[in-house]
């Protein structure tokens, strides 16, 4: 195995451990705050509920972007990086990236509407705000990649062309 083919087979599995990690914590720990928070506070139990339904639709444009960036590293162990195919999974990341930062800061907005003044939200806050901005910078990482690409795919055609 060369190292090339290690470092992408590293990357697949964590890119399935942050998968795994992730589906425990949506299917098993966020359900399980939510029915324990619910109880402490019945009045407002079915915010829980809808914190539920959010992080459910969180995770689809997430878990689109792990199955892109694995379809990528595939590519890349077939010696396919420099394709169409490519260019097409760093366009999907980076609009799963900004959809995912447009949720949060969708979901921290609806939030601070909710609990202003009831609530101490400070944490919350950073959290949702450093999540936004590396959703952005995946974004943008991915977008330049995206570019680089396609301009080494259109010099590889016409190099194939000259030949």
């Amino acid at each position: 195995m060369t190292w090339k083919k290690g470092s992408t087979v590293f990357l697949k599995g964590v890119i399935i451990l942050i998968g795994i990690l992730v589906l425990g914590m949506c299917l098993i720990g966020f359900p399980m705050m939510a029915s324990r928070d619910a109880a402490k506070h019945p009045d407002s139990a079915y915010l829980q509920y809808w914190f539920l339904v959010y992080v459910f639709v969180l995770c689809l444009p997430f878990y689109i972007a792990l199955y892109q960036a694995f379809k990528l590293l595939s590519f890349i162990d077939i010696n396919r990086a420099f394709s169409k195919r490519s260019i097409q999974a760093l366009k999907y990341i980076k609009y799963c990236a900004m959809i995912l930062g447009a949720l949060i800061l969708f979901g921290i907005i609806t939030a601070i509407a909710l609990f202003y003044g009831n609530e101490d939200m400070t944490g919350i806050i950073m959290l949702a705000l450093i999540s936004i901005v590396a959703a952005f910078i995946i974004a943008t990482f991915a977008a330049v990649l995206q570019k680089l690409l396609q301009k080494a795919v259109d010099l590889k055609s016409e190099n194939d062309l000259v030949i």
